[in-house]
């Protein structure tokens, strides 16, 4: 089902993305604007990001084997931190060109850009916008570090194009530098998108516990369970967008091995069965002192 969910709205993403960047590359060359051609290539680069987490979620989401006996969650978590470079790198590229453009001077040179790359502008807003909502809606519903960093990349090409908007508006405005100004500005959000779905995902790889709403839960489920005398210790790790539980727990040590087995046994159902992220739990039960 998750699998399904996340290349569902990859394939949604390829082909809006296709369509509205060919869009974007026409409206760029029959109005002169370079911040729209520039905004189509961006546009362009979603493709391989959807392409990117389509592979990542189909091997994440393969049955354990003899190499990988826990299974192959984390390949998830190399497609996310494969998006997160390559929003940054785009992000640092259109602030590059800003730059460049004004400490050469090169934006007095452009040409007025006509009015349907403005109209294009905002159409492209309005679209990779709900695109946003539409995958990050998907994202935390399927529980997809992956399909997320794909939506905040629907996210930076919507901001991009809110600069390629001001810079195009300004310049058909006779402000020609406000092109490359608002290139910089845009730069700043798409990095620090990268960035933070970078650090989230080596969060993920380098088994991060989970949050404390996450682990008071597990102490609640625990504590309703019968036979459970004292909780000793939980221990709870992150693995791609599942988790790892390790609990001790004390019973009564006058009690046979198999009766401390089935506190053992239930402890282990309850977690997995109410916590639906918990790909495995580990019950030890230890002789109540």
């Amino acid at each position: 089902m998750q699998e399904k969910e996340a290349i569902k709205v990859s394939k949604v993403s390829i082909i809006a993305n296709i369509v509205l960047s060919l869009f974007k590359l026409i409206a760029g060359i029959v109005a002169n604007s370079y911040a729209m051609i520039s905004d189509a290539i961006h546009s362009a680069s979603d493709v391989v990001s959807s392409v990117i987490v389509i592979i990542g979620v189909k091997i994440a989401n393969k049955a354990s084997d003899k190499s990988h006996p826990y299974g192959h969650e984390r390949f998830e978590c190399i497609a996310s931190i494969i998006l997160s470079v390559i929003l940054i790198i785009t992000g640092l590229g259109i602030g590059v060109s800003g730059i460049r453009n004004i400490f050469t001077g090169e934006y007095q040179n452009l040409e007025m850009p006509g009015l349907i790359a403005l109209i294009m502008a905002i159409v492209s807003i309005v679209t990779k916008e709900a695109m946003y909502w539409y995958t990050r809606g998907v994202a935390k519903k399927i529980n997809s570090s992956a399909v997320m960093a794909d939506a905040w990349h629907h996210r930076s090409d919507a901001l991009s194009s809110i600069g390629s908007f001001i810079g195009i508006l300004g310049a058909r405005m006779g402000f020609l530098v406000l092109d490359s100004v608002a290139s910089i500005v845009i730069t700043i959000f798409i990095v620090k998108a990268g960035v933070d779905i970078f650090i989230e995902t080596v969060k993920e790889l380098t088994d991060e516990a989970c949050d404390e709403d996450t682990v008071n839960k597990i102490y609640e489920l625990i504590e309703k369970e019968n036979g459970v005398m004292r909780i000793d210790d939980v221990k709870t790790r992150k693995f791609g967008n599942r988790i790892y539980v390790d609990i001790e727990i004390s019973a009564d040590g006058e009690k046979t091995l198999t009766e401390t087995h089935k506190i053992a046994e239930n402890v282990h159902d309850s977690i997995e069965e109410n916590m639906v992220l918990v790909k495995h739990c580990m019950v030890h039960v230890n002789p109540y002192e």
